[in-house]
C-alpha cells in the first residue's frame, strides 16, 4: 500500500509540474507585453490550454510511474480526465474546459484506474485495445465522476476554515494563513481553488501568497544538493507540489518552510502585503504575487513598495529558509538533503 501511494504521488507531482510550468514561466510576462504585441496572445492561450490538460497529463505520468503498457497508460489518462471536473457542461449541452479541475479527485480517479487496468491485466487478450479504454472510462472514470461533488465539498471545508481565520487580528491572521497555504501547496489540494472559492483578498491573500513563496523557495534551496539545478528551480518557477510525495512520506521536511511562512505572514500583516484571490495561490510562479502586490499597493512602483516587494518575496524567504534548513539539518538532525530527492526518471 505504501509503495502504491508512493508511485501515485510521484506521478501526480510530475504531471502537475509538466502542465503548470509553461504558463508559470510566461503567463504574467505575456500579459504585460500583449497590449503592445497582440500576436503573443496565441502563446498565452496555448499555455492556459495546457493547464486545463493537467488531468490527462497526471493520468499519463501516473501510468508511466506504475510502468503500465501504452494502452493502459492512455486509458488511465482518459479516466483521470473524466473524474477531474475540468470539463464543464452548459445547460445547452456545450462542453468547455475550465481551470485545472479538482486535483485531489483527479489523483483518486487515476489511482482507481491503475488498480482497474492491473486487475484486468491480459484477460481481454486480443480485445484489449478495443475494450480497455472504454471500460476504464466507464468504471473507474465514472466512479471518480460520482465522487467529484463530495471531494469538491470536502475541499470547500478547508476554504470555510480559512475564511474564519481572516476575521482574526492581521498579524495572527497573516501568520496562520501563510502556514496553511505553505502546507496546501504541498498537498493535492489546489491553493488557487481554495483562495478563489472564498474570494480571499487583501492581506489574507498576500499572506497566503507568501506562504507559497516560503514553501517554493525553501524546497528549491533544500533540494538543490539532491537534484539538478533545473529540478530545484522548478519548485519556484513551477510549483512546490513536485515535493508532494516526499512531504507525505516525511512531513517534517516542511518544518523550516512552515516557520518561514509564519514569519513572512506575520510581517505581511505589519507592512500590509496584499493580493487577490488569483495571486494568493501562485507564489513566485510567473511573478504573479510580487506584481499583484505592486499593482495593488498605494503609490504603485515607488521606492517603498519596491523595497517591501524585494524584501518580502525574495530576500527574506531566502535568508530565513537557509538559516532554518541549516538548523534543522545540522542542529536538530531532522532532515537530510536526500529527503528532498525528486524521482523524475
Amino acid at each position: 500500500m505504501k509503495d502504491f501511494f508512493n508511485k501515485l504521488l510521484t506521478g501526480m507531482s510530475i504531471g502537475i509540474i509538466v502542465s503548470l510550468i509553461p504558463n508559470a514561466l510566461v503567463g504574467e510576462i505575456l500579459k504585460l507585453i500583449i497590449p503592445h504585441v497582440p500576436i503573443l496572445q496565441h502563446i498565452l492561450d496555448i499555455s492556459v490550454l495546457v493547464m486545463s490538460m493537467l488531468p490527462v497529463i497526471i493520468g499519463v505520468t501516473v501510468g508511466l510511474t506504475f510502468k503500465l503498457t501504452p494502452i493502459q497508460t492512455a486509458s488511465v489518462g482518459l479516466a483521470a480526465m473524466v473524474g477531474s471536473g475540468v470539463v464543464q457542461i452548459s445547460t445547452e449541452g456545450a462542453m468547455m474546459l475550465s481551470g485545472i479541475g479538482v486535483v485531489i479527485n483527479t489523483g483518486v480517479t487515476a489511482g482507481l484506474a491503475v488498480l482497474f487496468v492491473k486487475y484486468i491485466g491480459a484477460r481481454l487478450k486480443d480485445y484489449t485495445i478495443l475494450l480497455l479504454p472504454a471500460l476504464t472510462i466507464f468504471v473507474p472514470g465514472l466512479i471518480g465522476f460520482m465522487l467529484l461533488p463530495y471531494v469538491r465539498t470536502g475541499s470547500g471545508y478547508v476554504g470555510v476554515v480559512i475564511d474564519q481565520i481572516t476575521l482574526l487580528q492581521p498579524i495572527i491572521m497573516g501568520a496562520t494563513i501563510a502556514v496553511i497555504f505553505c502546507i496546501l501547496i504541498l498537498s493535492p489540494l489546489s491553493t488557487i481553488g481554495v483562495a478563489t472559492v472564498i474570494m480571499l483578498s487583501g492581506i489574507g491573500a498576500g499572506a497566503a501568497n507568501l506562504g507559497v513563496v516560503a514553501s517554493g523557495v525553501g524546497m528549491c534551496i533544500a533540494s538543490y544538493k539532491a537534484n539538478s539545478l533545473g529540478t530545484a528551480l522548478a519548485h519556484v518557477l513551477g510549483s512546490p507540489k513536485i515535493q508532494m510525495r516526499n512531504f507525505f512520506m516525511k512531513p517534517s521536511i516542511a518544518l523550516p518552510m512552515m516557520i518561514t511562512a509564519a514569519i513572512l505572514g506575520a510581517l505581511a500583516g505589519v507592512v500590509e502585503v496584499t493580493g487577490t484571490p488569483i495571486s494568493a495561490g501562485f507564489g513566485l510562479a510567473g511573478l504573479v504575487g510580487p506584481l499583484n502586490y505592486i499593482n495593488l499597493a498605494e503609490g504603485g512602483w515607488n521606492l517603498h513598495n519596491i523595497t517591501v516587494m524585494l524584501g518580502m518575496f525574495f530576500v527574506l524567504p531566502i535568508i530565513l529558509n537557509i538559516m532554518l534548513l541549516r538548523l534543522f539539518e545540522r542542529k536538530f538532525k531532522l532532515i537530510t538533503a536526500e529527503d528532498y530527492k525528486v524521482h523524475i526518471e
